[in-house]
C-alpha cells in the first residue's frame, strides 16, 4: 500500500497528478526552483520533477521532508484539490490524454502542456470533455444490454434477490416517518420526502419520455397528475425518485450503471411499499397455517400484484427458507422478466440472457391464458427435466391492452405451504427438447408446411436502437424546458 492510500483512502493517477499539482504551486509560491528545493530536501530535481508530473509516487518520507521545507503540515501539501483553473485544466487534458478511448484514435499525445498557453489549454480540454460526452452518449447495442442484463440477474441470484442494505435504509426511512403497518399511504411518501428536504408537485405536462422529474436546485419531485386512478403507482415513482438520492447514485457511466441504478431504485420502492419486519410477518404467519398467497399479500400492502410477487421473491429464501422463480411473460409466450434460485430451468439464448426467450407453451405461466375466467390465480404443477414444480399465476393487462402473467413457484415439496396446493392442473414439460412444444406434429406439418404464408408482425425493438444519453430515451431538451418552465412559478 502506498503512502497516498494511507493518506486518503485513494490511490492512482488522479491522486498523483492532483499532488504533484499541489507541490509545484507550493514550490513556485515559494520562489524556489527545482534545485533549490531539492537542495533542502535532499531529492535531487529530476526526482522531484517526477513527483510534479503525477510520474513517480512519493514516499511518505519524501512528502514529510518537502512540506517541512514549505513550511507547510502534511495535511496542507496533500489534501484539497488542484490549486488553481490553470493546474485544474492541466490534469484534465493529462487525464483525457492517458484514457482508453483516446488510445484508441491513434492520435499524438501533447507533452508540453505546461507550453500551452490558458485558451489553447482551455480549448483541448473542452474538445476532449465533448469527446468523452459524446462517448457517453453512444448507443448501447443490445448485445451489451442483454449482457449487462443477465450480469445483473446473476449477480441477484448469487444475493437471493435480497439486498439487505436497502432493506435497512427503508425501515429507518419509514420508522422516521411514522409508518407502523399497513398500506404505505401518499401522506407517509410525502412525509419522506419532506425528511430528505424535498417537495412532491403532481403537474399534467410531464415530458412524454420522463416518469418523474426531479429538480435538485429547487428541490423538487414532479409526478404526473395525482388522479390517476387508483394511484398506486404514484407512490413507487416518488420513492423511485428519492432512491437516487438516499443510495447516493451518481449520474450512470454506462448502460450497466444505468439498469443497475433502476434495479436498486425499485427495490427500494418495493422495500418501502411493502417493508420487510412487516412483509416477513404477514408471510410467516400464513405459512404457518400452510396459507400462503400472492394475492393475500398484496392486498396487505396495496400493492400490484406484480411488485407482491416480486417482493416475495426478495424475502422467500432469507427470511421464509424457501427457493423460489418469477416471471412475467406476454401472450405470445416471450419471457419479458424472469428470476429463479430453485433449479426452474428457464429458457436462455446462447449468451445466457433470458429477455424475450419464449416460455414452454405447458407451463403455467401459458396455460393460465387458455382459462375462460381469469380474474382469480391459476394453480399448476409442472415437471421438468430438473424436477416437479408449483406455480401459482395471476393474468392482466398492460396499458397498451397487451395481456400478461405473472408467476410466482416453487419446488414441489414448498407447495405445501401454499393455498391452491390441492390444484389437479399438472403438465409434462421437456423443454428445451424441441419435440415438447416448438415443433409441430407431424400430421401438420404435411398439411399446412406447403400451404401456408403468414405475415410476421415486426417488432418495434427489433429495428430500434437502444435509446441513447446519459438518462436512455428521455428527451434533454423536453426536460430543461420543463424545468425552466415550473421553476419560474
Amino acid at each position: 500500500m502506498g503512502p497516498l492510500q494511507n493518506l486518503s483512502g485513494q490511490a492512482g493517477d488522479t491522486d498523483l497528478l492532483v499532488l504533484g499539482k499541489r507541490i509545484r504551486h507550493f514550490r513556485l509560491a515559494a520562489g524556489w526552483t527545482l534545485g533549490a528545493l531539492g537542495e533542502r530536501t535532499g531529492l535531487v530535481p529530476s526526482q522531484l520533477s517526477g513527483f510534479e508530473n503525477g510520474k513517480r509516487e512519493p514516499r511518505l518520507s519524501h512528502l514529510q521532508a518537502i512540506a517541512e521545507a514549505l513550511g507547510l503540515s502534511l495535511g496542507e501539501l496533500v489534501g484539497g484539490e488542484a490549486p488553481d483553473r490553470r493546474s485544474r485544466l492541466e490534469i484534465e487534458l493529462e487525464r483525457a490524454q492517458r484514457s482508453p478511448a483516446y488510445a484508441a484514435l491513434g492520435l499524438p499525445v501533447v507533452r508540453r502542456v505546461k507550453s500551452l498557453s490558458d485558451d489553447a489549454l482551455e480549448a483541448l480540454a473542452g474538445l476532449h470533455r465533448e469527446l468523452q460526452r459524446r462517448d457517453r452518449r453512444a448507443i448501447a447495442t443490445p448485445e451489451e444490454a442483454r449482457r449487462a442484463n443477465t450480469e445483473i440477474r446473476l449477480a441477484m441470484r448469487a444475493h437471493d434477490n435480497y439486498l439487505p442494505e436497502i432493506e435497512d435504509i427503508a425501515e429507518e426511512l419509514l420508522a422516521r416517518a411514522g409508518y407502523s403497518g399497513g398500506a404505505l399511504t401518499h401522506r407517509t411518501v410525502a412525509i419522506i420526502a419532506e425528511q430528505l428536504g424535498y417537495t412532491i408537485i403532481h403537474v399534467d405536462d410531464l415530458p412524454h419520455s420522463t416518469r418523474s422529474v426531479t429538480d435538485l436546485a429547487n428541490r423538487r419531485i414532479y409526478l404526473p397528475p395525482a388522479s390517476i386512478p387508483g394511484g398506486h403507482g404514484l407512490r413507487s415513482l416518488a420513492l423511485q425518485a428519492m432512491a437516487h438520492r438516499v443510495l447516493g447514485h451518481e449520474r450512470p457511466a454506462n448502460y450497466r450503471e444505468f439498469l443497475q441504478q433502476r434495479l436498486e431504485i425499485n427495490y427500494f420502492a418495493s422495500a418501502c411499499l411493502v417493508p420487510r419486519r412487516r412483509a416477513v410477518e404477514f408471510l410467516a404467519a400464513a405459512k404457518k397455517e400452510r396459507n400462503l398467497a400472492i394475492e393475500d399479500f398484496r392486498d396487505a400492502f396495496g400493492v400490484t400484484h406484480e411488485t407482491a410477487s416480486l417482493r416475495f421473491t426478495n424475502l422467500a429464501t432469507s427470511h421464509l427458507g424457501m427457493r423460489t422463480h418469477y416471471m412475467r411473460v406476454n401472450d405470445d409466450g416471450a419471457l419479458w422478466r424472469g428470476y429463479e434460485n430453485d433449479g426452474l430451468p428457464l429458457p436462455t439464448d446462447p449468451s445466457g440472457s433470458i429477455e424475450g426467450q419464449i416460455v414452454c407453451r405447458k407451463w403455467g405461466a401459458r396455460t393460465a391464458f387458455d382459462r375462460t375466467n381469469r380474474t382469480t390465480e391459476f394453480y399448476q404443477y409442472t415437471d421438468t427435466p430438473k424436477g416437479t414444480f408449483w406455480c401459482t399465476v395471476q393474468t392482466g393487462t398492460g396499458e397498451t391492452a397487451d395481456a400478461f402473467s405473472i408467476t410466482v413457484g416453487v419446488p414441489f415439496d414448498d407447495a405445501r405451504w401454499f393455498r391452491g396446493r390441492d390444484t389437479t392442473a399438472r403438465k409434462r414439460s421437456t423443454c428445451p427438447d424441441a419435440s415438447c412444444c416448438r415443433e409441430p406434429s407431424v400430421a401438420l406439418r404435411a398439411q399446412w408446411a406447403e400451404n401456408s404464408w403468414p405475415s410476421a408482425k415486426m417488432h418495434a425493438h427489433v429495428l430500434s436502437p437502444l435509446p441513447q444519453g446519459t438518462f436512455p430515451g428521455v428527451d434533454d431538451t423536453e426536460v430543461f424546458e420543463f424545468l425552466t418552465r415550473h421553476a419560474e412559478n
